[in-house]
């Protein structure tokens, strides 16, 4: 993995086109229109690039063409001219083949995708015979649980990684433009190659889906009122589990051979922990329980915080919020006129209850002053 250095960027003017409006096309459009990049939108649904269209992330090419008493398919004199960038933001299924049609479509124009698989996209453009010179896969690591334009955000992307993979015959311009898209949208530069991104996405996103599908599966014949019970660790591990099916049946047939390796472990120590917990008073059971829950708190401790350090390296504090409108507001403004940085933050807050928890996260140096400050200022700190 290799982090980018370069600043010789080649300027993004636009316009670009983005095909596939949905969350991740709709949120790169908002993006770049922030920045007054000139975007044009489509998708198979003229629903949702009408609905792309509404919330600002670009100009609908079924508008433009009924404007203009032009084909829909016609994008050459739609667009006017040559798009300087397109951004293939389809499902993993036909995502190649869209690829292909638009290096096939323009003679200049940078074509780069944005799926959250990588090789077997990468293998299909090779193999279709176009010119690759120009195609480069791209994959913003960033998503909702949400799907669709009305959940996508400008904002999406900032401060999360971009990954861009690179392949032997891609050209330098390909490789800055897509650096230049990635710096816009306010992302963090990383370089993979397709293999070695999807081996390491079917380990930190593809699999946690599983996981977190698996679990929230559990609770289909569970009681109300024991649902009703439901802290934040629950809602935590299965608030992924809301995602698209369509789009994950692609993905994980898309990136088995890497997902698989993973669960093949995670069963064997489910089969480990079920035998131990048949006899769990039988000799060496505590032990082996207590050494699946530590491997379990060293592979967490691994997970970078803010700004690369560790988890540990910050101090917790937990203050409660009351259940009225403005108090959170209230609480970020406290903290910040003590001049003190959130390194992280996370509500808690189980319904119909008065009061919530705000657990914040912050330099340990400055636990024991802002603990002091807040309580002076009327707030109920757990320490």
């Amino acid at each position: 993995m290799e982090l980018a250095e370069d600043q010789n960027l080649s300027a993004l003017a636009g316009p670009v086109l983005i095909i596939g409006t949905g969350l991740l096309g709709a949120s790169v459009g908002l993006a770049l229109r922030a920045q007054k990049i000139p975007v044009y939108l489509s998708d198979v649904s003229p629903t949702i690039e009408a609905i792309a269209e509404d919330i600002g992330a670009g100009r609908s090419l079924r508008a433009v063409a009924t404007e203009r008493g032009v084909a829909p398919s016609d994008l050459r004199q739609l667009l006017g001219s040559e798009p300087q960038l397109v951004v293939v933001a389809a499902p993993p299924d036909v995502c190649a083949q869209i690829v292909v049609e638009q290096l096939t479509l323009w003679q200049h124009a940078v074509v780069i995708d944005i799926a959250s698989v990588k090789l077997s996209i990468l293998q299909q453009v090779q193999q279709s015979g176009v010119d690759t010179s120009r195609y480069l896969g791209t994959h913003p690591m960033a998503g909702r649980e949400k799907s669709g334009p009305v959940a996508a955000r400008g904002e999406l992307f900032t401060s999360r990684p971009f990954v861009v993979c690179k392949h032997p015959d891609v050209s330098p311009t390909a490789v800055r433009l897509a650096q230049t898209l990635g710096i816009e949208m306010g992302s963090t530069l990383t370089y993979l190659d397709a293999a070695e991104h999807d081996r390491a996405v079917a380990l930190i996103s593809h699999v946690p889906q599983v996981m977190s599908s698996l679990m929230a599966s559990r609770l289909q014949e569970t009681p109300l009122h024991a649902l009703g019970l439901a802290g934040q660790g629950l809602r935590d591990t299965v608030r992924i589990a809301g995602s698209d099916p369509g789009l994950w049946i692609q993905i994980l047939a898309a990136n088995s051979e890497n997902i698989v390796p993973t669960l093949l472990g995670v069963r064997d120590d489910l089969e480990r922990l079920i035998t131990t917990l048949e006899n769990p008073t039988a000799a060496g059971a505590r032990l082996d329980i207590a050494q699946l829950m530590s491997e379990g708190n060293a592979g967490v401790a691994r997970i970078p915080g803010k700004h690369g350090g560790a988890p540990e390296a910050f101090s917790q504090l937990t203050i409660l919020v009351d259940d009225t409108p403005g108090q959170i507001a209230r609480l970020l403004i406290d903290i910040g006129e003590l001049g003190v940085n959130i390194e992280d933050l996370r509500l808690e807050h189980s319904p119909g209850q008065p009061v919530g928890m705000a657990e914040i996260s912050v330099n340990p140096n400055e636990h024991e002053k802002l603990v002091e400050d807040l309580t002076s200022a009327g707030w109920k700190v757990v320490r």
